[in-house]
């Protein structure tokens, strides 16, 4: 009843089968690593922020570049404050507001661009008290450059004069004749009239909408897989009892090779001397 599964079609079938089901279950387990990455790089995030908080603050040169394992370290840096933008659109709180962007001439020569702090409501350049002035030294958590679009940065542009939308080098290269640190520092204390802005985590290391998008697709794969095999097992079926009706001769004319079978058996029954009915014989017998 079985003999089917030698024919042609059945082959094709079996080895789709073989050959999609350990697909899916790869990509499905592939998904889910993916996933269970990000929980533990979300769970070291909050270790290692726990950690710098209690580490000594170390000079600028030593943290860069800046990677997952040096975002959030204490950094320090000396120089003279320059330029000062706002950054528009930042939220502390779940409050509306902005930042106050410092830029600080490091005395190497290069620029470091400097939080000095948040300020609630629209940005206003009048609110915004002076920096300090002469030789400084900051310290803060040191952060990576933002990239429009990703983490709550805005990727909105036409701003105006004296505004950034990100914190980054690419954004700020134009605005100071040296060059400009790829990193931001924001300062453990705010100055006066101002918040503290929080240490950013690490790109990809949140239990974001990627993260979850990572899980729902190891869902949908491993969902492929078993509806692969419930289609093989309901094929089979139908057509082993396609077959089992069609020895028993319950399958109606015209859904079986019929006029094959009927001819098979002609020729059995002339190879067998049996007389054979034709026109000739029908009238004879008439």
């Amino acid at each position: 009843m079985y003999r089917f599964l030698l024919t042609p079609r059945w082959w094709g079938i079996n080895v789709f089968v073989l050959l999609a089901i350990p697909f899916c279950v790869f990509m499905g387990s592939w998904q889910l690593s993916r996933f269970e990455t990000r929980v533990e790089d979300h769970r070291s995030a909050g270790q290692q922020a726990a950690e710098n908080k209690q580490e000594a603050a170390r000079p600028l040169a030593e943290l860069l570049p800046v990677d997952k394992a040096t975002v959030g370290k204490q950094a320090t840096a000396s120089g003279r404050y320059g330029k000062q933008l706002l950054v528009p659109d930042r939220q502390l709180d779940g409050k509306q507001g902005y930042y106050v962007l410092t830029l600080l001439h490091t005395d190497d020569g290069r620029t470091l661009p400097v939080v000095r702090g948040w300020r609630p409501g629209d940005a206003d350049r009048a609110a915004i008290p002076a920096a300090p002035s002469g030789e400084v030294t900051v310290t803060g958590a040191l952060q990576a450059s933002e990239v429009p679009g990703e983490n709550g940065v805005p990727a909105q542009g036409g701003l105006p004069s004296g505004q950034t939308g990100a914190i980054s080098a690419a954004s700020l290269v134009n605005l100071v004749p040296d060059d400009v640190y790829d990193a931001w520092v924001t300062l453990n204390k705010a100055d006066s009239g101002m918040k503290p802005v929080p240490v950013a985590a690490p790109n990809d290391t949140g239990l974001d909408l990627k993260a979850f998008q990572n899980l729902g697709y190891t869902g949908e794969w491993f969902v492929f897989a078993g509806f692969v095999v419930f289609m093989w097992f309901r094929l089979l079926r139908r057509e082993a009892e396609f077959a089992r009706d069609a020895e028993l001769g319950l399958i109606p004319d015209g859904e079986t090779d019929g006029d094959a079978e009927t001819a098979v058996d002609e020729g059995n029954r002339a190879g067998a001397g049996e007389p054979n009915e034709g026109p000739a014989q029908e009238k004879a017998n008439a």
